[in-house]
């Protein structure tokens, strides 16, 4: 029988197996001795003795025959009167009282204090609340003073013309009130061309803001190039001699010079708007050497400074301009987005175009719409426009972005706010415009129309933390009721419906 190979070695050349005695061999199981043995390491303990000497050495001893032992320091002890438990416990009882006490005491003089200054916090805030207001008015009443003295934007000739149309108001009925007759048709004349003048100096004031206004957009139009690569330094070397044409303060060899880098800088392209620019440099120059003076000269070179600008925004010569145009080159790409305004009969991108809720078909553009109010109606949409702003910014931090803050207008929220809530807030009667807020009422809902709430900005960061807005808790007689959405809504209505009737009763 051949033993299995389990361990070993083999020979690699003849083949031959050695194997391990270890794992091949059973070993011998030893004689049991019937004795049950102890190993003597294991059972047997060593012991040790050392001697151990105290530090001092103490002794009592007693006065005795032979020993006088002194007693000065000695003293007499006496029983005290002996207690009971029940004494012993009533008397710690007695101390725990006082401790709970006294800690009760420091426990409610601490909250006192912390009240106390809890309410100096909130004084001081009430103050710091009052006083920001307070400059928050001021400074709204000092910018709407500026718009209205130095008008740059067309918000501002909005509000400008309101104004007007205000004062109209009032001295009309001034007017009425007082006189009658030749006289009051006589008082209406000179009402009528008081504001005819007053809207001719408003004119001039948008002319005088519509060049500023230009220059503004010039200069943040060639601000723009900030790249480095070839068409970018081409657009760059183009606006340093556009700053340098326009410059007033050079001597006549200098505007000469700049004059000279204009004509070759054109004449690298030839064209109907280079030769121009060309002709008209020569022209210039031509009256420099004559020894014109430079209020002559303004004409020409405004007009040489709005040709050469006009070749900067080509792309032909100034390739960086592309990204940078409003117009698209291609002419197909404004296929389906140009539509005719029927107001002043132009072809006009949509964007020009404001669209409201109610609106079925594109008319007339936003440039007639702001004539006919400057014309009739005069309204002034500011605080509303704020207000949708801020609408519209809320509405971007939630989760669920909405979609309707985005469709309506100005003049639907003036809708809103003045047929539905009355202009107030809908808590504290807050009649104050730039106070109030139009927010969801529900928050976790897209807001609407039919899902919002007018409130002071207060308000509106309280009304945020509420979690369940549909059960609010209101106290009525001494007891809690729940009162639900369709009942505020009823009591909305009622409020509106009381508002309504009031001027007839």
């Amino acid at each position: 029988r051949i033993k299995p190979f389990i361990g070993g070695y083999r020979h690699t050349m003849t083949g031959a197996e050695f194997h391990h005695a270890a794992v091949q061999t059973i070993p011998k199981k030893r004689p049991d001795k019937e004795i049950e043995e102890f190993c003597r390491d294991t059972q047997t303990v060593d012991e040790k003795t050392q001697q151990q000497q105290t530090n001092n050495t103490t002794s009592t001893q007693m006065s005795k025959i032979g020993c006088y032992v002194s007693n000065i320091t000695d003293r007499l002890l006496a029983p005290g009167m002996y207690m009971t438990a029940e004494e012993y416990h009533a008397r710690r009882l007695h101390a725990t009282l006082v401790i709970q006490t006294h800690t009760r005491r420091w426990l409610a003089t601490r909250y006192v204090q912390q009240l106390r200054n809890q309410k100096m916090l909130y004084l001081e805030w009430v103050e710091q609340e009052a006083l920001r207001r307070k400059l928050e008015k001021e400074n709204r009443m000092k910018r709407d003073f500026e718009r209205r003295m130095n008008p740059k934007t067309k918000e501002d000739f909005e509000l400008v013309f309101s104004t007007l149309e205000q004062w109209r108001q009032e001295e009309m009925d001034h007017i009425s009130a007082t006189l009658t007759g030749t006289d009051r048709k006589a008082a209406l004349c000179a009402l009528l061309e008081q504001e005819a003048q007053i809207i001719a100096c408003i004119g001039r004031h948008k002319l005088t803001a519509g060049d500023e206004n230009v220059k503004k957009s010039v200069k943040a139009f060639l601000e723009k190039w900030k790249w480095i690569h070839p068409d970018t330094i081409r657009a760059r070397e183009l606006k340093d001699l556009y700053a340098s044409v326009n410059m007033t303060s050079l001597t006549q060899e200098e505007r000469l010079d700049v004059l000279l880098i204009l004509k070759h800088t054109v004449q690298e392209h030839d064209c109907k708007l280079t030769q121009e620019i060309v002709e008209l440099i020569d022209r210039e120059e031509d009256l420099l050497t004559r020894g014109v003076k430079k209020v002559s000269l303004e004409g020409l070179r405004q007009r040489i400074s709005t040709l050469f600008l006009q070749y900067i925004k080509t792309p032909l010569f100034n390739p960086e301009v592309i990204r940078l145009l409003k117009v698209p080159q291609d002419p197909l790409t404004l296929r389906k987005n140009i539509y005719l305004c029927s107001g002043c009969n132009r072809y006009l991108t949509s964007s020009e175009f404001k669209i409201t809720t109610r609106s079925s078909a594109i008319g007339r553009c936003q440039h007639c719409y702001l004539l006919e109010n400057e014309a009739h109606h005069r309204e002034e949409y500011s605080e509303y426009r704020d207000m949708l702003k801020h609408l519209r910014q809320t509405e971007a931090d939630y989760p669920v972005k909405g979609k309707i803050a985005c469709l309506i207008q100005e003049k639907d929220l003036q809708y809103l706010l003045e047929a539905i809530w009355g202009v107030q807030s809908a808590l504290s009667a807050w009649d104050e415009l730039s106070e109030l807020v139009l927010v969801r009422w529900n928050k976790y809902v897209e807001w609407s129309p039919w899902n919002c709430i007018l409130l002071t900005k207060d308000e509106a960061k309280a009304h945020f933390k509420l979690k369940d807005v549909e059960k609010v808790s209101k106290k009525e007689n001494g007891s809690y009721y729940t009162l639900g959405l369709s009942e505020i809504t009823h009591q909305i209505f009622l409020t509106l419906l009381s508002r309504q009737l009031r001027p007839l009763l």
